[in-house]
């Protein structure tokens, strides 16, 4: 267990991908699990194609090296379309985690994510085995006898890409196509957070991956709520300086919030974009910048304080607030000392927001 512990320590260096002595991580990990059952894979609510793909590959390496079955979970829904596609075309076997049962003798291995941030729905008392991450240290890993967490790494898939190359396993077909597609997914948008490791990662799946199927997943059909999204956060985008924020309003699914702020970080007047909407009585935001070195995630934790729960890279950040209240005039207050809070972390000077669209012209586009 101590040995376990060190690895941890060891794997959060900047060239931390070997134990001394040349023994890679994906060793210490499989030596650790040894004596347990099985192996539950966690990830974060909503699951995105990083975690569905990095717990894809363990269940596939826990199968090859050590004989162990896998139960992959999903926490929460699945609502982005590419998503939902990935786990169609690849035949995903998720399971509700509130239809887990909870063993002693199965290790519990959160992946792509760490505990206490706000974003799990696993009981209080499930003890976690091992952490396997590529985002900044931002729960508690005190305790947890594995620990790695690659903060230099682009995505969480790469890590694992990692571990089955140490092992000397060629991957699936459909391993190495959701390996591909969660590492590509994290890296999309300019600049690109990504290393040698990601790009390397890349190259080595590629040629064992389904072209068709990577596709099939990025061309995913969009439903009629998320025009209808679209179009209420462009009647209501304002631009502050360099700075864009737009008010999604009702969402049917949190990550709607992300696909926006995808599409208007893309607006070249702009270096950030904001994006809130209301799921299930909690508003939902979603920060994007063009900024390689943005710390998006220290910023949007800066201007939510203790509000809600914030995290995520330089360039993407994400976070939610639960409401008391989604009457108009709460969510009017809400959303001022949010923008209040950006446009003092952003240096912008207090001023009123200037349309994107107008709100008529847009009207008048659509009717036309």
């Amino acid at each position: 267990m101590a040995a376990s512990s060190a690895a941890g320590k060891q794997q959060t260096s900047k060239n931390g991908d070997h134990e001394p002595g040349g023994q890679g991580t994906s060793h210490k990990l499989l030596e650790h699990l040894a004596d347990y059952k099985g192996i539950i894979l966690v990830s974060h609510v909503h699951p995105d194609p990083d975690s569905l793909g990095s717990m894809l590959g363990l269940a596939y390496l826990f199968k090859k090296k050590l004989k162990k079955n896998s139960v992959i979970t999903r926490d929460g829904f699945i609502g982005r379309a590419e998503n939902q596609a990935m786990v169609r075309c690849l035949d995903i076997d998720l399971k509700p985690i509130e239809d887990v049962v909870w063993k002693d003798n199965y290790a519990v291995v959160m992946v792509d994510s760490q505990p206490n941030t706000g974003r799990h729905t696993i009981p209080d008392d499930v003890e976690i085995a091992a952490i396997i991450d590529h985002h900044e240290f931002s729960g508690t890993t005190k305790g947890v006898p594995f620990v790695d967490v690659r903060a230099g790494l682009g995505a969480t898939c790469t890590l694992v890409t990692k571990y089955l190359m140490e092992q000397k396993l060629d991957p699936s077909e459909e391993i190495a196509t959701a390996l591909f597609y969660g590492i590509e997914s994290e890296l999309t948008g300019y600049p690109r957070e990504a290393t040698p490791q990601d790009d390397g990662a890349l190259l080595y799946l590629y040629q064992y991956a389904s072209k068709d199927l990577l596709a099939e997943i990025k061309s995913a059909r969009l439903p009629l709520p998320y025009f209808e999204t679209l179009i209420q956060a462009l009647q209501n985008s304002f631009i502050y300086d360099h700075l864009i924020m737009s008010w999604a309003g009702d969402l049917a699914q949190p990550e709607l919030a992300a696909e926006i702020a995808d599409f208007l970080i893309r607006f070249e007047e702009v270096a950030w974009a904001f994006v809130c909407g209301v799921y299930e009585n909690n508003l939902i935001m979603s920060v994007r910048t063009v900024n390689a070195k943005g710390r998006a995630g220290e910023l949007l934790q800066e201007v939510v304080e203790d509000l809600g729960k914030a995290g995520g890279h330089d360039r993407r950040a994400g976070g939610s607030i639960p409401l008391d209240s989604t009457a108009p005039s709460a969510l009017e207050n809400i959303r001022t000392i949010l923008r209040k809070n950006l446009l003092n972390a952003l240096d912008i000077d207090e001023q009123r927001g200037q349309r994107l669209v107008a709100r008529r012209e847009l009207l008048e586009s659509i009717q036309g």
